[in-house]
């Protein structure tokens, strides 16, 4: 919650001091809502398990234009949980993101760009199939950063984003799953004992080239459709290996309050491994997940 709160108190000192501006060079909108799902069940012959799934998002963009100057940032915050029958509560989505991209244009839709990227989660993750005691992932464990000049082609519904000079951090603060080598780290060395001699560094660094795509363009009266696709290649380790981030959002809005989201996400990175009950690494695997809403909420 602190860390929470601590996010919150930035985003808004960001939104008081762009407040500020007189001229009004500035473009926002943000929107607040609460997904849910439900089900119940009585006497159902054909059996069942209750059901309660529920995610609060907070979303935030500016936009400052002046001159040749161009400056935007996208807020993303995100946690969900699901309770299913008496079994202990899930958490289903956990998502920090905050992107400031810096531009000036060249010609027409062209930018030099400077872009940041930072994402993370708020709360203890747990791979519930395997083991339900054991977080396997924590706020800044992962933890991303990727960083780098380029070029932006930009329009209203659509950014491309184009940089061949590209930082990528990759933070696990926290010890233990850092010398399990999880998510693309080197783990730590141990003797024949199982014993470990050095611990593993809780941070990876890779440089390569990176290529952002974006769309948001309402495809229907009503509906929305968003799709972000980021690519990577490490220039300094198998830069064949891509990797891959693909997440896409179809929002049906029923009326100013009320809409239906449709969200997907697709991720692979070669050097982040799998681990069975015993610990053991079982390789990379094509990573997937999908989500089906209702949602209650407001834009501002």
């Amino acid at each position: 919650m602190k860390k929470f709160t601590l996010l919150i108190l930035l985003l808004s000192s960001f939104l008081t001091y762009a407040q500020q501006d007189t001229v009004n060079h500035w473009k926002r909108e943000g929107s607040f809502a609460i997904n849910f799902t439900q089900s119940y069940f009585s006497n159902w012959s054909a059996g069942g398990e209750n059901s309660l799934a529920f995610m609060p998002k907070l979303h935030y963009h500016t936009e400052y234009n002046k001159d040749k100057l161009m400056w935007a940032t996208w807020s993303k915050f995100e946690i969900g949980y699901s309770l299913i029958g008496d079994s202990k509560i899930m958490k289903t989505e956990d998502k920090i993101e905050l992107i400031s991209d810096l531009g000036y244009k060249i010609h027409n839709n062209w930018y030099w760009n400077l872009g940041v990227k930072f994402a993370s989660q708020f709360a203890n993750g747990y791979d519930y199939a395997v083991d339900s005691t054991h977080y396997i992932s924590k706020f800044m464990s992962p933890g991303f950063l990727n960083i780098g000049p380029g070029i932006e082609y930009k329009k209203e519904w659509l950014i491309i984003v184009f940089s061949p000079i590209n930082s990528r951090f990759t933070f696990v603060t926290d010890q233990r799953l850092a010398d399990q080598g999880r998510y693309g780290l080197d783990p730590a060395i141990r003797d024949t004992n199982g014993i470990i001699i050095s611990h593993a560094k809780k941070m990876k660094y890779q440089f390569g080239a990176k290529l952002t795509a974006a769309i948001k363009y309402e495809i229907f009266k009503n509906v929305t459709l968003g799709t972000k696709l980021e690519l990577f290649s490490d220039y300094l380790d198998n830069p064949q290996n891509i990797i891959v981030n693909w997440e896409t959002l179809v929002e049906l809005k029923v009326n100013s309050w009320l809409n239906v989201n449709l969200s997907t996400q697709l991720f692979y990175d070669d050097s982040v491994e799998f681990f069975d009950y015993d610990g053991n690494p079982t390789g990379p695997k094509l990573q997937f997940r999908e989500g089906l809403m209702i949602g209650i909420g407001v834009k501002f």
